[in-house]
């Protein structure tokens, strides 16, 4: 592990600021005056911020509104809002914003539709910082839909019920019962939101148009040739910067306020029905106005995946269109299949790597407290606090030429930097989370295995692992889920011969007209939907009250195969 961190995750962005500062071998700033001289560069600095903030309010906004009209208000039809809301669960990086722009981009369906009523309309209209906001809006409010939701579930009803028995409205309820419990999570998820809006590469990159770029497009941009690479590497240095420092900025903020909840026997919730009349009807106004917003995109992308490009492009689709050979050249055509079945061998390889190794580094640091182990989880970290912009560019540059640490190698255009990249990014997510497991371990169970004999290692293997594999199975399938169309990091290390589905997925929608190839990207993402619905059944889906089957039937198949029947029945007593 010290020889992982070393190799991929240290050295490449120590060598990274070396190359801003030592260029030539020689310490210099000399990259600074000609970054700032750079009109385009320090245009990108002002968007990004100007986005994170803008993202800040508007994730928020329409994050809070849809879990309140689905898990706290009394609205109508809330169980097909909620389907409706959760599809940016289902796809999203640069599948989701490919999507929108083949239906409301230049040549998009709905836009080639407008413009035969409206002749003089301009075809360009859902490109620019609009376009990137909306986009960005719609795709992260699934934070607030899962642990939102999951917040909002836990008030006590007995609280809301005393706040209206004293007179107060349904809005000063919300506002002095309800949103004082809800604040730590919307201010954790309004972290995340800025982060993400400040190292945007996939919307800002398909939407944004020349007049609205960000940071992370302009490093791409820059790394492309070998004479602006220092540029490149001075805006992955100054976006690792900021990121830190608004990480802390948000962090002290969040200490500095208080949350509190005035629960002290919980009652479960029950839904709010919103007294005044108008109110109620412009709520589910909005509600249902909302869920067309959300539901239309992936809709019309089934539609698209049975029907040929020439349709789609006419803005008539008749009967005759729909046709299944974009289906059957997907499963008989070895290069229409080859990017769907890079981006699976991808990503279960990175998915199964990188909890194999957490499984065992997650053990030490939750058993063994002291300053390796604190200073392990420290570095493991890194992904987290530093853009993955910034750490994929240091692994392209650092490996672009021979290096001692891995005795030589050339490893740039190689399939290996790739696996490397993605395992680094599920590092800290995957740490986090079985560290958590561990933690809910009971102690007496390894006690009584002890008592009997079992080494640690058995102790590991027949007790600990048979109950953490479970949630090991969980973020396995979520890490494969969320590197299937991964864009941000594939762009830099992809081998040119083995490129993977976000790839191809973006130069597809990169071309002036819709052809075949277009066509099959909205086949690839209804694949893609089908994935994520089979794995956000089994992580999140219930069928009783205990737990969801997918992982209820992994935890059977080893309580039958785990422990001996002498260790079964001490951990019994």
């Amino acid at each position: 592990m010290a020889y992982f961190l070393i190799t991929f995750l240290l050295w490449p962005n120590i060598s990274l600021l070396l190359n801003v500062f030592r260029p030539n071998g020689t310490w210099s700033l000399d990259v600074f005056p000609k970054l700032f001289a750079s009109e385009r560069a320090m245009k990108s600095l002002r968007n990004s911020v100007i986005l994170a903030f803008i993202l800040c309010i508007t994730v928020n906004v329409v994050g809070i509104f849809i879990v309140l009209v689905t898990r706290y208000f009394d609205i109508k039809g809330s169980r097909i809002l909620f389907l409706g809301f959760a599809t940016p669960l289902l796809y999203g990086g640069v599948v989701l914003v490919s999507a929108y722009n083949l239906i409301y981009g230049p040549n998009g369906y709905l836009t080639n539709v407008a413009t035969r009523f409206f002749p003089g309309m301009d075809p360009h209209w859902f490109q620019g910082v609009l376009a990137v906001v909306l986009v960005m809006t719609f795709s992260g409010t699934g934070s607030h839909l899962l642990f939102l939701s999951d917040s909002i579930s836990k008030i006590d009803y007995q609280t809301i019920e005393a706040s209206k028995q004293m007179g107060a409205s349904t809005f000063t309820t919300f506002r002095t019962v309800v949103l004082p419990v809800l604040r730590p999570m919307i201010f954790a998820i309004t972290i995340l939101t800025f982060l993400g809006g400040l190292g945007a590469l996939t919307a800002p990159l398909i939407l944004g148009g020349e007049n609205f770029q960000t940071i992370s497009p302009m490093i791409l941009t820059f790394s492309r040739t070998v004479s602006s690479r220092d540029l490149a590497a001075t805006l992955a240095m100054f976006l690792g910067v900021m990121t830190i420092i608004m990480l802390a900025l948000l962090n002290r903020a969040e200490k500095g306020g208080t949350y509190f909840s005035v629960s002290k026997v919980p009652v479960a919730l029950q839904k709010q029905k919103i007294e005044n009349p108008v109110a109620n009807v412009i709520v589910h106004i909005l509600a249902w106005g909302l869920w067309l917003i959300y539901v239309i995109p992936p809709v019309l992308i089934f539609i698209f995946s049975f029907t040929n490009a020439s349709a789609i492009n006419s803005g008539r689709i008749t009967p005759s269109d729909f046709t299944l050979s974009n289906y059957m050249k997907i499963f008989t055509d070895s290069a229409a299949v080859k990017p769907f079945l890079i981006s699976i061998a991808y990503s279960a390889l990175a998915s199964v790597i990188v909890v194999f190794a957490m499984l065992f580094v997650a053990r030490l640091v939750q058993r063994h407290r002291n300053t390796v182990t604190v200073w392990l989880e420290y570095l493991l970290h890194i992904p987290w606090l530093l853009p993955g912009t910034m750490i994929a560019l240091g692994l392209l540059l650092t490996f672009s030429s021979s290096q001692p640490l891995v005795f030589g190698k050339v490893l740039s255009g190689t399939v290996a930097l790739l696996a490397i990249g993605y395992v680094i990014e599920k590092i800290p997510f995957t740490l986090r989370m079985l560290k958590a497991s561990y933690t809910g371990v009971p102690a007496n169970l390894e006690e009584a295995a002890s008592l009997l004999g079992a080494s640690d290692f058995m102790i590991f293997r027949k007790i600990l692992l048979p109950i953490v594999l479970p949630v090991a199975a969980a973020i396995t399938a979520l890490n494969f889920n969320s590197l299937l169309d991964n864009y941000d990091t594939s762009i830099f290390l992809a081998h040119p011969f083995y490129q993977p589905l976000g790839i191809f997925i973006y130069e597809a929608t990169e071309s002036d007209t819709l052809n075949d190839t277009t066509a099959l990207t909205f086949v690839y993402t209804v694949l893609l939907m089908i994935i994520s619905s089979i794995v956000l059944y089994l992580v999140y889906g219930r069928n009783d009250k205990s737990a969801n089957p997918g992982l209820r039937w992994i935890r059977r198949l080893f309580r039958r195969r785990g422990m001996p029947t002498q260790t079964k029945e001490a951990v019994g007593k």
